[in-house]
């Protein structure tokens, strides 16, 4: 078997231009989000741009179920590098879990060059504990790319969450997540991210130890960049070392965009992993 390195790093970590028709997104998603947070406002069942610290973008969407009391709640976290997107362009997934009903929160959070990447970690830790504290019940944390990074680092020893909201989460899903962040420091786009080794290292999952009890998701598609599916795979194999119980899942025909879809359909398997019931939390 031949060895093999990566040449272009930039190449590596692009993701729109080796998928046909990758630039209709993120802009494929503001339709559907829209839609469902028109539908959630008129329903009474949508909070929008509640407040969880001072910095303009530090606001958090929360819908809620049918049902006068969530099973518990759902928070995902957006991707985009730590410097793109929004909460406002993901809504729709919240449509999954809210058909089991669960309550979902989706923050956002100051960008890179604004901030660093720990400082993102402490702002959504701070969205994450502002949502909880408006939804009783289990915790499950969820993101996509940059958002799964972010979702993993609340559950790291080192967590900026506080001990009884660490408690209560149930489950982590990171979608084609990012755990070891020391490759973007090879790439062109860390002149806006401002990684360094020691910041890289330290916000980097796969290099931290869990929190005791954690289960753990890795779920990415079949069609993603190699560098994507070897991160998916790296996470749910370190944390097994580190006594998590983890499964990282490869989604046939799926590619980075496509892959969080599923968390928009309430049958389909990413929505019904992510709401699973598994051990309690302590």
């Amino acid at each position: 078997m031949p060895h093999f390195a990566v040449a272009d790093w930039d190449d590596a970590y692009s993701n729109g231009a080796h998928i046909a028709g990758g630039e209709r997104w993120p802009a494929a998603w503001d339709g559907p989000a829209k839609a469902l947070r028109a539908r959630l406002a008129q329903e009474g069942r949508a909070r929008l741009d509640l407040p969880y610290g001072p910095a303009p973008r530090n606001r958090f969407d929360l819908f809620l179920p049918p049902e006068k009391n969530p099973k518990g709640l759902v928070v995902f976290i957006h991707g985009g590098y730590w410097m793109e997107t929004g909460k406002g362009t993901w809504s729709h997934l919240a449509a999954g879990p809210l058909a089991h009903g669960y309550a979902v929160a989706l923050p956002s959070y100051t960008q890179c060059p604004d901030i660093r990447v720990s400082g993102i970690v402490r702002e959504v830790a701070a969205a994450t504990e502002a949502a909880a504290s408006m939804v009783d019940g289990p915790l499950m944390l969820s993101g996509h790319s940059a958002g799964g990074h972010l979702a993993c680092r609340m559950v790291c020893a080192a967590s900026p969450l506080a001990a009884a909201m660490q408690a209560r989460v149930r489950h982590v899903v990171s979608v084609s997540g990012l755990h070891d962040l020391r490759p973007l420091l090879r790439t062109s786009m860390n002149a806006q991210l401002r990684l360094d080794a020691a910041e890289a290292a330290a916000e980097s999952p796969a290099l931290l130890e869990p929190i005791a009890g954690v289960r753990l998701t890795c779920w990415a598609g079949s069609a993603e960049r190699a560098e994507f599916v070897r991160q998916n795979a790296l996470l749910a194999n370190v944390w097994t070392g580190l006594g998590a119980v983890t499964q990282a899942v490869l989604e046939p025909d799926r590619h980075h965009y496509s892959i969080v879809d599923g968390l928009a359909d309430p049958a389909h398997p990413l929505t019904l992993a992510l709401v699973a019931e598994g051990p309690a939390p302590a």
